[in-house]
C-alpha cells in the first residue's frame, strides 16, 4: 500500500509505519492537516501488513498543536447547540485510531495541546522528550471546552482531578509531571527518545500480529465492558489465540530453548525476542 499526503510522510519498514507531521509554523492542526488524519486512519486500518504506528513531528518544538481557531470561529453560532446522535467526525477519527488493530504510538518531542492533545490521548501510547515536551489543553482559557475527546479522555488517563487541573488551568503540563499522572508513559531524554521508541515498536511488531491485535483489543474491553463481561471476553480472545499456528511454534519453540528453566527465565525479555528472531 503506498501513503501519499503532503502534510504527512509516512516511512514503512516492515510491519511499522512512521509517521512524520509536517504542517508550518507550528503543526496546527488546519482542515488540510485534518483531512489527510482523517485519511490516514482509513489507510493504516486497512492495512494488513502493519502491526505498529508511531507518530512523531518533523519540528522538534511541536508535536501537534490544537485545531485552527480560525476554523472554529467560522462555525455557525446562530442557532442554538443541540444535541447530535452520533459521534463528530474528529470523534470518529480519533476512535479509529485508538481502536484499530495496530498499536498507535505517539513520540512527543515538543508542544502538543488542544486537538493534538486529545490526537496524542486517543492513542495506545505516549512517550516525551524530558524538559521539552508540554502539553497543554488550552480551550477552557479560549472560553470554550475541549471538544474533540479530551474531557472524555484525560479523567480516564489521570483521574478526574488532574484532569480537571489540566482542563481547568489551561496551563503547562511538563513531561516529568504528564509521565506522573499517567498521560506519557515515560518521560526519557530527548538523545534517548527515538532510539526507545523504535526499539519498542520493533519488538512489538516482532511479535504475531494476530496476538498484538487481541491483546489491544482485550485491553480496550476494560474501557467499555463491565468487570465479568470483559473477563469472559478475555478468556475466549486467550482461547482464540491458542489457535493460532504462530502460538502452537513459539511456545514449543520457548520451552525447546531454556523456558521454565532457571537461565531461561531469569533472561525471559531477551527470550521472547530470541524464539520470534525470524518469524
Amino acid at each position: 500500500m503506498t501513503y501519499e499526503y503532503k502534510l504527512l510522510d509516512v516511512a514503512v519498514s516492515g510491519p511499522v509505519a512512521t509517521v512524520t507531521i509536517s504542517n508550518p509554523p507550528v503543526n496546527v492542526i488546519t482542515l488540510a492537516l485534518l483531512a489527510e488524519l482523517e485519511a490516514l486512519s482509513h489507510a493504516l486500518k486497512a492495512d494488513p501488513d502493519l502491526t505498529v504506528v508511531v507518530f512523531r513531528s518533523a519540528d522538534p518544538d511541536f508535536f501537534l498543536a490544537h485545531f485552527d481557531v480560525a476554523a472554529i470561529l467560522q462555525r455557525p453560532t446562530d442557532m442554538p447547540a443541540r444535541r447530535d446522535t452520533q459521534i463528530k467526525p474528529y470523534h470518529a477519527m480519533c476512535e479509529r485510531y485508538r481502536t484499530m488493530d495496530k498499536v498507535v504510538i505517539a513520540q512527543i518531542e515538543g508542544r502538543v495541546g488542544g486537538g493534538g492533545s486529545e490526537f496524542a490521548s486517543s492513542c495506545d501510547m505516549r512517550f516525551g522528550a524530558l524538559g521539552h515536551a508540554k502539553v497543554n489543553q488550552m480551550e477552557v482559557g479560549l472560553g470554550i471546552l475541549p471538544g474533540g475527546t479530551g474531557t472524555q479522555r484525560l479523567p480516564r488517563l489521570m483521574g478526574r482531578g488532574r484532569a480537571l487541573e489540566v482542563i481547568l488551568g489551561s496551563d503547562d503540563l511538563d513531561a516529568a509531571t504528564a509521565e506522573r499522572w499517567g498521560y506519557l508513559n515515560r518521560a526519557l531524554q530527548p538523545d534517548d527518545l527515538d532510539a526507545f521508541v523504535d526499539r519498542l515498536a520493533r519488538r512489538i511488531a516482532s511479535f504475531p500480529p494476530e496476538a498484538v491485535a487481541h491483546a489491544k483489543r482485550s485491553v480496550l474491553n476494560a474501557e467499555r465492558l463491565p468487570l465479568e463481561e470483559g473477563l469472559r471476553e478475555e478468556a475466549y480472545l486467550f482461547q482464540d489465540t491458542l489457535r493460532f499456528d504462530s502460538a502452537q511454534r513459539l511456545m514449543k519453540r520457548f520451552l525447546e530453548r531454556g523456558g521454565q528453566t532457571r537461565l531461561g527465565e531469569l533472561r525471559v525479555g531477551d527470550l521472547m525476542m530470541d524464539i520470534n528472531d525470524g518469524d
